[in-house]
């Protein structure tokens, strides 16, 4: 079975990401599309195991294999959490819908740390930008501030919601780069220390549920192995007629 048959064939969930999703979306902007696969358990049984990830088979299509996907989601992944709250989903069968009914399980105030240290990481590259070229990427700017807002707002209510909703324009505006840099560095601040102070009442829990989500897993896979026991059954037995003629 090749990687994009598993895409194509075991998809479980699939959404669509980026600006779409986010409310920010343009005539030029790309449509990103994103996907849970789920490769059947028998391909787990043999040496080479099937890929963690596939890119394609559909440009700007990028899918998680569900071990790997529950894996990122439980470490508080920025990318992961928003794509299981995408509010465009284009396909959705039964395991599919029980994993979006496990949103909240994968919450928690860890998100503080991964989304902080994730957008840091997008803050020193604007700053290498602005010294290399004079000027920011005005474009990575408004994602920044939306990253921080949307960490904030997770902190403070326990909800993660992506699309920006009336702060489309304010945040449009300067990826036009008509907001001045200094007030686009002043608003950053404010969103870090307002996510800061809701880590400390926040309604989330410590840790995720580890749990939870390790059950739903175990019984996805104990019911695709069972889905394949008669293949394995025909298999054996033309291996056991096989060896009862050799002898």
């Amino acid at each position: 079975m090749q990687p994009q048959d598993l895409v194509r064939d075991h998809t479980i969930y699939a959404c669509v990401m980026g600006s779409r999703a986010f409310g920010l979306a343009t005539e030029a902007s790309d449509t990103d599309r994103r996907g849970v696969f789920l490769a059947p358990t028998p391909l787990f049984w043999r040496f080479e195991k099937p890929p963690t990830h596939v890119e394609g088979p559909g440009e700007e299509q990028f899918s998680w294999e569900l071990e790997r996907f529950c894996e990122l989601a439980l470490r508080g992944n920025p990318n992961i959490l928003e794509c299981l709250h995408s509010p465009l989903v284009e396909h959705l069968d039964d395991t599919g819908r029980e994993l979006l009914s496990l949103r909240r399980a994968f919450l928690s105030r860890r998100a503080y740390d991964t989304f902080t240290r994730y957008a840091l990481g997008q803050r020193r590259k604007l700053d290498a930008g602005i010294r290399a070229t004079g000027a920011p990427r005005w474009k990575h700017a408004m994602h920044l501030l939306r990253l921080l807002m949307s960490a904030r707002d997770l902190l403070r209510t326990g909800e993660l919601r992506i699309d920006v909703g009336e702060r489309r324009e304010p945040l449009l505006a300067v990826k036009r780069g008509e907001v001045p840099w200094a007030e686009v560095e002043a608003w950053m601040a404010r969103l870090a220390a307002g996510t800061e102070e809701a880590l400390r009442g926040s309604p989330l829990p410590p840790e995720p549920d580890h749990a939870r989500v390790a059950a739903f897993l175990y019984r996805v896979r104990r019911d695709s192995a069972r889905q394949a026991e008669p293949d394995h059954q025909v298999v054996q037995g033309v291996v056991g007629a096989g060896r009862f003629g050799q002898g």
